[in-house]
Order: structure tokens, then sequence, then C-alpha cells
């Protein structure tokens, strides 16, 4: 089920609240994958609630290009909130997830392997109020753009 920002905004407000620690994390999620699977696993374990912020079908065409998303937000909005430890998803049309960020205050900002901490967008933010930032090892060998290559071999 997919949320907008108020709707998430004020939700936060309430867990934060009730004393839940809230996990925010981003993507495409083009092609649900094992990699994609035991990242979010291992970020809903750092915290209470995992809010994952969705690129729209625009925003990984412009960071993509043309031949992507291969699936369209709402079947990949379905398919990452059937995880059992996905909580939330929001969807974003820019590049970066920044105002979602801001708007989120998370208590835990999660990237994976390819990240540091001074290329995740809103690290800082979410520094200057006291989260954490983790970043997360992709599972070697997993990865959308390999699926694709693969199939486009076949």
């Amino acid at each position: 089920m997919m949320h907008d920002l108020n709707q998430i905004v004020e939700m936060i407000r309430e867990l934060k609240l009730s004393g839940k620690s809230i996990v925010f994390t981003n993507g495409c999620f083009d092609i649900l994958h094992r990699g994609h699977v035991a990242y979010l696993q291992s970020a809903k374990d750092l915290g209470d609630i995992l809010i994952v912020g969705m690129n729209t079908d625009a925003s990984v065409k412009r960071l993509k290009g043309n031949d992507r998303p291969v699936n369209t937000l709402e079947d990949r909005v379905y398919v990452l909130s059937a995880l059992k430890s996905v909580d939330y998803v929001i969807p974003f049309d820019e590049d970066t997830p920044l105002t979602l960020i801001q708007s989120i205050h998370p208590d835990i900002l999660v990237k994976g392997g390819d990240y540091t901490l001074d290329t995740i967008i809103g690290a800082k933010e979410v520094l200057a109020h006291g989260g954490k930032v983790e970043v997360i090892p992709f599972v070697e060998g997993k990865s959308t753009t390999s699926i694709i290559d693969a199939i486009k071999r076949v």
C-alpha cells in the first residue's frame, strides 16, 4: 500500500511518541531479488519500523535510462509492501529522497554497500538531529542490472 507524505509524517509522530525507532531507506526496487530482500531484512533489524522511499517511474527513468523501470511503480510498491520487513512504502518523484528524509526525520538512515557516509543523501541531516547512518553490505553478485543483462543474453 502506498502512503503519501502527510500520512507518513503523522504516523511517524505517533510511533515516535510510543517509543518506536524509525528506519528509512530508499531505492528503485525495480526487479526484486535476493540482494534486495536481504538488505531490507537487515535494515528492519536496526529498528522498529522500516519506511522505504521508492522512486517513481519518471524518477527511475531519469536515473537508470529509458529502458527502466521494468515494473511500474504500482507493481513495485505491491511487491515490496508484501515483505514482512517493510512497514510503509512512500513514492518520491525527485532524483533524491532528501525531502522525504527531512520530513520524516528517521532515527536511522540506511543505504547499500556502494555508498559511504560522505555520499549518502540526507546523512548530515539525520546525524544533525541525533540519528544514525548505517551502510549495509551488498549480497555479492545480486543486482537488478546483472539480472537484466542475463536476460538480454538469452
